[in-house]
């Protein structure tokens, strides 16, 4: 599993610190930016994210900007991707148990880099649990496809 990473300026540090984690825990990761604490966009960070991770189904995202929301929506645009905003571990578990998560997004204004490095954790070692949850992500996924042409 590779991570792609991404954040806006609000995320920045957070994100830099969650890099660290990463390597830590031995995983691989590919940082889209920020690399500054520069403004930019959020939106096209939360893009690139989300593209990468809709190409191949063995990655996953985390994207941070100041409160998680929007780059959550942004990504949710992307076919294929369903991002979870967490601001907890019950609901980075959660997300990935019951909505079969791809990307999760973090505030980097909301949290602090101690939750941020369990939450991380926590939704890395989640799996989705499939059974009646599958059915619920297929009809998730049957509304995305009602409106990509």
């Amino acid at each position: 599993m590779k991570v792609i990473l991404g954040s806006d300026h609000g995320g920045f540090e957070l994100k830099e610190d969650i890099k660290k984690y990463l390597d830590e825990l031995g995983m691989q990761s590919v940082d889209y930016g920020a690399y500054s604490t520069a403004p930019v966009d959020y939106p096209d960070i939360a893009f690139l994210v989300a593209e990468q991770v809709s190409k191949n189904a063995d990655n996953v995202g985390i994207i941070l900007d100041g409160a998680g929301i929007g780059s959550a929506i942004t990504a949710n645009k992307v076919p294929g991707i369903r991002a979870a905003n967490c601001h907890d571990t019950y609901t980075a578990k959660n997300s990935r148990e019951h909505n079969d998560a791809n990307v999760l997004t973090l505030g980097g204004r909301v949290i602090g880099s101690g939750l941020a490095r369990e939450i991380v954790k926590v939704w890395l070692n989640s799996s989705f649990l499939g059974d009646r949850h599958a059915r619920r992500v297929e009809k998730m996924m049957a509304v995305e496809k009602k409106f990509v042409k």
